[in-house]
């Protein structure tokens, strides 16, 4: 891709974001960001990978940290920051990517190699999704997404200015029920080339 292309996707659980997203980047041929970004800035932290990531993506615990000014004893927020610096020199340094949660859309608003969606769904769709993907029955799928989906939004509207899945603050929000995962991922990507079109105009 000739000018840089960021593809910032945020999901309902059971929507098939996360799958859409690996479609999107491996038919443009771009890397892909989600949890490995924190193998990176466990290397720059001296800490082990697994220890960092109990405290990916959750908002901080109120009641068992404590801020004075920019400083934190909140392991939560400390890692925020370090993934924000990250996805920021990662836009800096011109390199094209998609990247799956971690509030981008909001870390990197205003970059005019942004694209930033939204993948919904319908109940059902979903809840067969996290049926398969857990191979649990309908009622444990059920629980899985409230409690999901609970942990997004608090950890989205936590440390972002808008609220999570508010149509107003992404260019594009998206039902990926009545095409499925497959089909969605290609719309997606006629999108983003005519898109990525109108940048080298």
């Amino acid at each position: 891709m000739d000018k840089q292309c960021i593809i910032s996707i945020s999901r309902e659980y059971g929507s098939g974001g996360r799958d859409i997203a690996i479609l999107i980047s491996r038919e443009l041929d771009i890397p892909i960001y989600n949890r490995d970004l924190i193998r990176d800035i466990a290397n720059q932290m001296d800490m082990k990978e697994s220890e960092l990531r109990k405290y990916d993506e959750k908002a901080r615990n109120r009641l068992l940290t404590r801020s004075v000014g920019k400083y934190t004893n909140s392991m939560e927020e400390i890692l925020i920051e370090r993934q924000f610096d990250w996805i920021r020199e990662k836009a800096d340094s011109g390199e094209s990517f998609v990247i799956v949660g971690r509030c981008a859309e909001t870390v990197l608003r205003g970059h005019p190699g942004l694209i930033s969606i939204f993948v919904t769904g319908e109940e059902e769709f979903k809840i067969r999704n996290i049926m398969r993907y857990l191979s649990v029955g309908e009622e444990e799928a059920r629980a899985e997404e409230i409690k999901v989906d609970r942990k997004r939004q608090s950890y989205h509207n936590r440390y972002s200015d808008h609220k999570w899945g508010d149509s107003r603050c992404y260019d594009l929000v998206i039902n990926s029920a009545p095409l499925g995962v497959e089909g969605t991922a290609a719309m997606l990507i006629r999108y983003i080339q005519a898109r990525k079109d109108a940048l080298q105009q």
